[in-house]
């Protein structure tokens, strides 16, 4: 009885959840009850259970195991990642082993004739195995395992090359090192990967939930720097010979059914070349505002804002803030056949229905405002800028919504109040400006609570700010940290918001260059600004995120 069927019987699926996840299955290649867990059908802990059940196997906690070295030696990592198994004790002439995939039980056979013991099998989460790999073996431990025991002619260092470098990138082992490096980063739900050279050794560290964290890998990858760098390059189609210049890049790849971008920078640095790979998934599901976290109240003012016939709206934060993300999903709530839209973007992270998208080419001169002039002969009723970096895109940005148009763009600015005057700032007029912007949105991304082990507590009087009111015995929540969100207590992030509303009192302050203290008090007092602290404060009254979070998010 294979697992679909267990889990109808048990209630947890229904036939036609199963139907979807075996399309999905014949899509993709993977295991079914892989795919079942990533549509969030059923709970991996459901699922795990049920592998036990069917094999008569024993679920075991890797977290709460301590392994000898010695055991951990009674396998090599080549097998361990091969088969996706790891030694977990020693009885005798019995190896107890823990995997996660019993169904190929002939593998087994293997473990048997190389160790020449009797093998128990125990099962475990597929996602305990990998961290228990990661941590004893390492990130590619088996890859660089096997460089390591062959010749030298990979190793670094410039005078000790004894390969082009060109046939470096192209063996076999390094491929695979750099494809386990990504693979894992996807898996980890990491948005960038970072290689950074420094004089005895090589860091490879993941941002997840936009924190930095080392990915795990063995320090002999430090031997391999510079293979790796040149098979990136060759990957994102950059010239591996030019190491004194900076070079950009991307890579498209596929991974478990899902297509994903990489943009690649590559930076000379002090000992080697240093390497920063942006991770955009292009197969993700568009999502809604509610699901960026926009409340309710912000998003009716938000929608009045984007219905409007033309004028300028205008994002603003820092890099990796979810600003293109939330211009996406505003896009997607007023797209229909009446009206069209054209985005210009750097590059086009979501491919987006019935929006005509245009990537930047700036070696071929299609910057954004040389693409701003073009689309305005192909009559938009909408168009997306992806950023206003300097004058002569923010004056074509105001031209278009002066001859009738609707304009969605970003800016970098700490709040939304100090878009106006950055646009001055730029050398735009301020009269332009204050008869074109209609509204801005400033947005910040706190790290959300883990629903599985989040837990409410009473806070101490020190954690509470002066402006944030809580109840009378009312308490907060915090995570706990637990298998599903590695231990840290967080899982995903949510955007917080901010909106500046622009009326007549704003627009005269913008005409007398007021700064940018004066334009928000002046907001606060007509009703016109929401601030980051309130939307901040919204999602921990509610228990989504924790004070710590919000505060560092708005910090001035």
């Amino acid at each position: 009885m294979g697992v679909g069927t267990i889990l109808i019987e048990r209630g947890l699926i229904d036939p036609e959840q199963l139907d979807r996840a075996i399309k999905e299955q014949n899509r993709t290649g993977e295991r079914l009850d892989h795919v079942l867990v990533r549509l969030g059908l059923v709970s991996s802990a459901a699922v795990l259970e049920v592998i036990g059940r069917q094999f008569a196997l024993p679920i075991v906690d890797l977290e709460s195991i301590d392994v000898s070295p010695e055991v951990l030696e009674m396998l090599p990592p080549k097998l361990v990642f091969k088969q996706r198994c790891v030694p977990i004790g020693r009885t005798d002439g019995t190896l107890r082993v823990a995997t996660c995939d019993p169904f190929e039980l002939t593998a087994f056979d293997e473990l048997r004739l190389l160790t020449g013991m009797t093998i128990e099998l125990v099962l475990a989460d597929e996602r305990d195995i990998r961290k228990f790999i990661r941590t004893h073996y390492g990130v590619a431990g088996d890859t660089l395992d096997e460089l390591a025991g062959g010749t030298d002619t990979l190793e670094t260092g410039d005078s000790h090359v004894e390969t082009d470098e060109l046939d470096q990138a192209q063996e076999a082992s390094v491929i695979k090192l750099v494809n386990d490096l990504i693979a894992e980063a996807i898996s980890e739900r990491a948005t960038d990967v970072h290689i950074e050279p420094y004089e005895d050794r090589l860091i490879i560290r993941y941002r997840i939930d936009g924190v930095l964290g080392a990915a795990g890998v063995p320090p002999t990858v430090n031997r391999f720097r510079n293979a790796i760098i040149s098979r990136i390059k060759i990957m994102a189609s950059m010239n591996i010979a030019e190491k004194r210049r900076p070079q950009d890049g991307r890579i498209t790849l596929r991974h478990k059914g899902a297509e994903y971008d990489l943009r690649v920078s590559v930076i000379p640095m002090l000992f080697g070349e240093g390497v920063v790979l942006r991770i955009l998934n292009k197969s993700a599901r568009m999502l809604d505002l509610e699901s960026l976290g926009m409340d309710g109240a912000l998003m009716k003012q938000w929608d009045t804002l984007i219905e409007r016939p033309h004028g300028i709206l205008l994002v603003t934060g820092p890099t990796g803030c979810g600003k293109s993300t939330t211009l996406y999903a505003s896009l997607a709530r007023i797209v229909s056949d009446e009206v069209k839209a054209i985005t210009i973007e750097d590059p086009v992270e979501y491919h987006l229905e019935g929006v005509n998208q245009i990537p930047v080419r700036s070696q071929l001169d299609l910057t954004f405002a040389a693409g701003l002039r073009a689309i305005l002969r192909h009559d938009p009723d909408i168009i997306m800028i992806g950023e206003i970096r300097d004058l002569e895109t923010a004056d074509a940005a105001v031209q278009a919504s002066l001859t009738g148009h609707l304009v969605f763009s970003t800016l970098h600015t700490n709040d939304a109040p100090g878009a106006l005057t950055r646009l001055m700032d730029m050398g735009v007029e301020p009269f332009l400006v204050a008869s074109s912007l209609e509204g801005v949105l400033a947005q910040r991304l706190v790290r959300l609570l883990c629903t599985d082990c989040r837990k409410p507590y009473a806070p101490e009087p020190g954690e509470i700010p002066s402006d944030f009111r809580l109840d009378s015995g009312a308490g907060l929540m915090r995570g706990v940290g637990c298998r599903e969100c590695r231990n840290t207590g967080f899982s995903g992030r949510i955007g917080i918001y901010e909106l500046l509303l622009i009326n007549g009192q704003i627009r005269e302050l913008i005409m007398s260059r007021a700064n940018a203290r004066q334009i928000a008090q002046a907001a606060m007092t007509s009703g016109d600004l929401s601030l980051l602290r309130d939307s901040g404060f919204l999602k921990v009254r509610s228990g989504q995120t924790t004070m710590a979070e919000v505060l560092q998010a708005t910090q001035a």
